[in-house]
């Protein structure tokens, strides 16, 4: 009972967090996908790897773009050393392929998404996308929250960390 207690407001709690950034949009003040991401204090270990790997300027530009987040949750899951390795200065070319495999080109929102089997990522290579037991799945990560908006794009929540082939 207790941990269903706990489940239930971990949900709220997230809702929360999401819903003054939606409200934030609706009132004139403008944050592109890096600044919902780092004012969320669910995607630091994303937050830093885009810095890292200096796609900052490009992720706070124009867009549109579709990018499929993976909270520090997901990074954790990573075998152990692997995040430290690809942030160090001489594996920078690893870590932004494994970056911009998280985003696409365009805005898709979650309704589009369950019509699509497949979609090409900014890194060059496709990830597949399935309805499976009524979770939506890219590769294999579930994404568990859909459509928080940016002022240029929108951000999927994802489960685990995609890693391109």
């Amino acid at each position: 009972m207790l941990n269903k207690f706990t489940t239930i407001i971990a949900i709220i709690l997230a809702s929360l967090a999401f819903s003054s950034v939606s409200y934030a949009e609706h009132h004139g003040m403008k944050k592109d996908i890096v600044d919902v991401a780092a004012e969320n204090g669910s995607f630091n270990t994303l937050v830093a790897a885009v810095k890292a790997a200096g796609l900052v300027e490009t992720l706070k530009g124009e867009g549109p773009f579709t990018v499929f987040a993976p909270t520090d949750d997901a990074f954790a899951k990573l075998p152990e050393g692997t995040v430290e390795m690809l942030l160090k200065p001489e594996n920078k070319d690893k870590l932004v392929a494994v970056l911009t495999y998280h985003v696409v080109s365009g805005k898709v929102l979650a309704a589009d998404v369950v019509n699509l089997d497949s979609a090409t990522t900014v890194e060059g290579q496709a990830v597949t996308i399935e309805v499976k037991d009524g979770n939506v799945m890219v590769n294999n990560a579930q994404v568990i929250m859909t459509d928080v908006e940016a002022s240029n794009g929108v951000i999927h929540v994802i489960d685990t960390v995609l890693l391109p082939k």
